[in-house]
């Protein structure tokens, strides 16, 4: 438990191997349940045989659905266990264990919802971060801005983050990119609601792993995923309105929570 707030971390899995066991070892005390999520993996995930936390869940998806559809279903487990907030980490150890706090930090201050990673503003970028991914961050980064209406969001493509998990109630699950493009998805949902993202700078970690995503996939899905990020962003904000509940007041709801845990 992170200062009165249940913490899950989600970690969504295809074909880890060894990282995966990594990643789980490493991560902070204070995480009360860590759910990896199986996505259709050639082989069994590698968990360690004792982890320094509470709880280790695993779930296994029967076929690849995607990183977005992975995440999702950690979304929900976590919610299942009564858990306040829930990181995502990837299994392959691209994400320091060290800023965890850092990402749930503006959660537990009531000064966001959706707390994002931000490698871009990180010293260290320049030097660690492949050219090609730099400048292909930084490009579709530009187009998510424009489409998201959030115009000092950085670094749209990390998938390192925190989220209030009352908050899943306000965004059209069911319309999110389930794939590689699932971060610019939930920023346009985000924006649909109204709901207060920040960004939260953390280091840039790579260990000479190839990326996922084929550069000629790239410029003809993601254009797609942008365009339909409108889409999205306007189904939230009709859905934020036939509800007639606005994330600010289920923040307040959130917060007076939070502040009665942290009496007790």
């Amino acid at each position: 438990m992170y200062k009165g707030l249940r913490v899950a971390v989600v970690i969504p899995a295809f074909n880890a191997g060894e990282r995966l066991r990594g990643v789980i070892e490493t991560l902070p005390a204070f995480v009360d349940l860590a759910i990896v999520v199986d996505d259709g993996s050639v082989a069994d995930p590698v968990l360690p045989e004792s982890a320094g936390i509470p709880r280790l869940e695993l779930i296994h998806h029967p076929m690849n659905m995607g990183v977005g559809a992975a995440i999702l279903t950690g979304y929900r487990k976590a919610r299942e266990e009564g858990a306040g907030v829930a990181v995502v980490m990837a299994a392959d150890g691209q994400m320091d264990p060290f800023d965890l706090e850092h990402l749930l930090a503006p959660i537990v201050c009531g000064d966001a919802d959706y707390v994002k990673g931000d490698r871009l503003s990180h010293p260290d970028c320049a030097r660690h971060m492949p050219r090609v991914r730099f400048f292909g961050n930084c490009c579709l980064t530009c187009m998510t801005r424009v489409v998201t209406g959030q115009w000092g969001l950085m670094d749209s493509q990390c998938g390192y983050t925190a989220v209030r998990l009352d908050l899943l109630d306000s965004l059209p699950l069911d319309w999110l990119y389930p794939r590689y493009g699932f971060p610019n998805d939930m920023l346009a949902a985000m924006a649909g609601v109204g709901a207060r993202v920040a960004d939260v700078t953390v280091a840039p970690v790579y260990g000479g792993e190839k990326s996922g995503i084929r550069p000629a996939v790239a410029l003809l899905v993601y254009p797609m995923i942008l365009a339909r990020g409108l889409l999205v962003r306007m189904v939230a904000r009709m859905r934020r309105g036939r509800n007639g509940v606005a994330v600010g007041e289920a923040a307040s709801s959130f917060e007076a929570d939070l502040g009665t845990g942290l009496q007790g």
